[in-house]
């Protein structure tokens, strides 16, 4: 029996590094159906839309596979995914984004796993690898326990059903009943979809035979605007859906303010004030360690730097999420409506 067609969506800007071996490492999939890769063009400054328009070339005469783009004017992730799965028109729907790399049988075993477990959306493990010194720290901090808690897709686990997955890959009648991703939500539409297709009483599904490697961003600066973006994204999904927050989420805005407290006592009252700055600073060190292990002295050595990044430009996110974002997407209610192209 032929599997099922597969319609891939990649929501690209400025990825003229990683678009090509993204594109391939979808083409080189060990799956027998028909695929198809739509990519979403941003506006970028540099060569993406040339190597687009190169895979779309090379694709054209292909029978099992072709590329082809759609715009995105916004430049916007959410707006860029709807876009694509408009312009798609599988049952399937895989999201990829244009610094992921998909395992060799990824799309197979998604596509099984949503046989298996009735699932509307299955995914795995986020595979953080890094191509120097920084980027392994980054991955380091963004695959242990310390640097992000016990977020299975992160840290792996065991199958099991979640509140959200890395990416997914989706029924595509569960995007169409959930009129696609929100597109007021610029950060955190993955976690605000996988909420509306589990309160429309739908499965996510978690599998750690799932595995897409991720490139982490290149730079302290890129890393804090990611994290802070993160964290003022989730806290305006915790207003929008009441009862979606817990307490993992609230761990780095109580650090924080834990350590701000600390260090103002610290400087105005009593030395002991340091005492709780100084633990953090101890912790992330420790859990340094042995999420370290085995990458060179110099890569061990900033792990502490990404952790206290991930954690304080989340927490401030966080904290400094403005109401009137929330209200502004609250009072829109409009997720985009989908119709096949």
């Amino acid at each position: 029996m032929q599997p099922p067609a597969v319609s891939v969506i990649m929501p690209v800007l400025n990825e003229e590094r990683h678009l090509r071996g993204s594109v391939e490492a979808i083409l080189q999939q060990e799956y027998a159906g028909e695929m198809e890769v739509v990519v979403a063009l941003g506006p970028s400054t540099d060569r993406t839309d040339e190597i687009a328009a190169e895979l779309v070339a090379e694709t054209a005469s292909s029978t099992r596979a072709k590329v082809k783009t759609v715009p995105n004017p916004t430049g916007r992730t959410p707006a860029a995914l709807n876009a694509a799965i408009k312009a798609s028109k599988h049952p399937i729907v895989v999201r990829v984004d244009g610094h992921g790399m998909l395992s060799a049988n990824y799309i197979a075993t998604a596509v099984r796993l949503l046989e298996e477990t009735g699932a509307m959306n299955v995914g795995g493990i986020m595979h953080a690898e890094g191509e120097n010194d920084w980027e392994h720290a980054v991955a380091a901090a963004m695959t242990s326990k310390i640097g992000v808690g016990n977020a299975a897709f992160h840290t792996g686990g065991d199958a099991q059903a979640a509140e959200t997955v890395f990416l997914g890959v989706f029924r595509r009648e569960a995007l169409e009943q959930q009129g696609g991703y929100n597109e007021e939500f610029i950060r955190a539409q993955d976690w605000e979809l996988n909420f509306r297709i589990r309160e429309a009483g739908g499965l996510i599904w978690f599998s750690p035979e799932l595995k897409v490697s991720y490139r982490p961003r290149p730079s302290v600066k890129a890393l804090a605007k990611q994290y802070k973006d993160y964290g003022r994204w989730r806290h305006v999904v915790a207003r929008y859906h009441e009862g979606s927050i817990n307490l993992r989420y609230l761990a780095p805005p109580t650090a924080v303010c834990a350590i701000a407290a600390g260090a103002v006592v610290g400087a105005l009252l009593t030395p002991w004030g340091f005492v709780i700055p100084g633990g953090y600073l101890a912790a992330i060190v420790a859990g340094s360690v042995p999420a370290g292990k085995g990458l060179p002295a110099k890569a061990r050595l900033q792990i502490p730097v990404a952790l206290a990044t991930m954690h304080m430009s989340w927490g401030w996110g966080f904290l400094t999420s403005p109401r009137a974002l929330a209200k502004k997407v609250i009072a829109s209610r409009r997720p985009a409506v989908l119709k096949q192209a």
